[in-house]
């Protein structure tokens, strides 16, 4: 079972770098490198919605549930 971030799919569509991504949301770019390796062990709410809102997206857009 794992949990895939699929952010550098939503910032493919919507054409933004990471820079940018991390700028708007309020976190460091390695914070965000860390999110979008699915290195992370965890995601805070506020930054879900913060990365929904600057890439006018669902939460189900940025995570996905895959049973391996």
């Amino acid at each position: 079972m794992s949990i895939i971030v699929n952010v550098d799919v939503m910032m493919a569509k919507r054409k933004m770098s990471s820079q940018e991504l991390a700028e708007k949301i309020g976190i460091t770019q390695a914070n965000l490198s860390i999110l979008k390796t699915g290195k992370a062990k965890a995601v805070r709410f506020s930054t879900l919605e913060a990365i929904c809102q600057a890439l006018d997206c669902q939460p189900g857009d940025i995570l996905e549930y895959r049973n391996d």
